[in-house]
């Protein structure tokens, strides 16, 4: 992970109305400023108690008809054209308001979002944005469909989709995003579309209210009879309904001639704004969906979890020490061969980052193990304790006139050996306020760029019988 420039949202709330494409219905949606790491998040206001349905891939039930969410049984359907604008006018922090299940259709692509966005003006927040830098090749494919989505490590977010439906009339299309800042002039209005086949299935079950010739962009990919003619001029309200030479439904005309391939580009970043982590790295999807997509943001999502749970935090080693070893003893009771922090670099009101270089002198390794010198477990979580230790202390007037106890310790994971020649990093961080000298905190063990222990630790301070 890395910080790059600063967060951002909206500066005032701004309002879209009408229907959704799949319901059918009325909608009214407002994109109101959120503070500082908010995210995006749908709250349906026409419901008791307004709930809020965060954009997170969790909470991904369906992806038939769009990406659609549900939280403790409320729902937002056709998420993605939304948090593609969202994600394409580099915002970080937006609360989208709807009093109905779907955001509008609109034309069947992020262009009006993207309008109103800009109407709203952005604005820069004070926090730094987080960003997942990828380091490493991601995949994912479905074995059934074909699909596959690829991430890889670059400069920037970019986006490259293909897609091939094996139909004459749309054919094979590719499209590539190459900044972010161009999703506006070249994706943003990019429509969705559908094939007839498709569009006859949803019509004949009601699953296509809102839908016309304005929003949807259809590929005729079959011999269409005089009925099944009479039919969509009904249901588009159309006295007379043609094919046009390029296998378009009616007098629809295209963007750019891979129109439907950009929609999918639009859908895909749509889609993976659900990770809630912005991406440095190009993403290559074959054949992208919203299954696909969701699936791959989730993936995505778990790995930017481990990432984040085992970041190590980087520290001038080189640097002056906060305290050496002898100040340390001047706060600790504890003494050779027991002291187990030889330094403290960071020291404030809510964290405290230690350092003990590991040497094949320690006496453990005496007998742990002959041959095969381990430090132990044990001594590891003694050691990102006495670096607590000093936290607690540091609270006191007169610290030396303190012991410090064990309560409780919680959670204790061991991943890697700590051998001798390591240097150890330990950081602890209040999990909740110092209170009548008990503290409990998470703390972290940490050599050679990699995590190697950590606990969560309670302890208490207490006066010594001759103070």
């Amino acid at each position: 992970m890395k910080t790059a420039n600063k967060q951002k949202t909206i500066a005032k709330a701004v309002t879209l109305t009408g229907v959704g494409l799949h319901t059918g219905e009325n909608v009214k949606m407002t994109f109101v400023p959120a503070k500082a790491n908010h995210g995006f998040a749908f709250k349906r206001v026409d419901l008791e108690g307004e709930p809020i349905i965060e954009a997170d891939a969790n909470y991904v039930v369906n992806t038939q008809r769009g990406t659609n969410l549900e939280k403790n049984g409320v729902k937002i359907q056709t998420s993605e054209h939304v948090l593609a604008a969202l994600v394409g006018m580099d915002i970080d922090n937006v609360l989208i308001e709807l009093d109905a299940p779907e955001p509008p259709i609109m034309d069947g692509s992020s262009k009006y979002f993207v309008e109103a966005l800009e109407k709203a003006g952005i604005v820069e927040q004070e926090e730094e944005r987080e960003v997942y830098v990828v380091k490493d090749v991601i995949s994912l494919k479905d074995d059934a469909t074909g699909s596959e989505i690829t991430v890889i490590p670059s400069e920037g977010y970019q986006v490259t989709t293909m897609v091939d439906f094996g139909t004459k009339v749309l054919g094979t299309q590719n499209a590539t995003l190459e900044q972010l800042k161009d999703f506006k002039a070249e994706i943003a209005n990019a429509r969705t579309f559908s094939f007839l086949h498709e569009l006859e299935m949803l019509l004949e079950h009601g699953l296509i209210k809102g839908g016309d010739l304005n929003n949807a962009i259809v590929y005729v990919d079959k011999e269409i009879s005089d009925a099944t003619m009479k039919k969509l001029e009904k249901a588009f309200n159309k006295k007379k309904l043609s094919v046009k030479p390029n296998g378009i439904l009616d007098n629809l005309t295209l963007h750019q001639p891979n129109e439907a391939a950009r929609h999918k580009l639009l859908d895909v970043i749509g889609d993976l704004a659900l990770t809630g982590t912005r991406i440095q790295g190009k993403v290559i999807a074959n054949k992208p969906g919203h299954y696909i997509n969701t699936q791959f943001a989730k993936k995505l999502q778990k790995i930017i979890k481990i990432e984040r749970r085992n970041k190590v935090p980087s520290y001038d080693l080189h640097q002056t020490p906060l305290m050496d070893v002898t100040q340390i003893m001047e706060m600790l009771p504890h003494r050779p061969p027991f002291l187990l922090v030889d330094k403290i670099l960071e020291l404030s009101d809510t964290h405290v980052v230690g350092v003990k270089n590991v040497t094949m002198n320690e006496p453990f390794f005496v007998g742990h193990f002959p041959g095969a010198p381990v430090m132990p477990g044990v001594l590891q979580v003694e050691a990102m304790a006495q670096t607590g230790g000093i936290l607690v202390l540091s609270t006191v007037p007169d610290p030396e006139n303190y012991l410090t106890f064990f309560m409780k310790i919680d959670k204790v994971k061991f991943k890697k050996q700590v051998v001798p020649g390591d240097t150890l990093i330990f950081k602890c961080d209040l999990i909740s306020p110092i209170r009548r000298g008990i503290c409990h905190m998470q703390a972290y063990a940490y050599a050679n760029g990699k995590l190697v222990s950590e606990a969560e630790l309670m302890a208490q301070i207490v006066k010594t019988k001759e103070a």
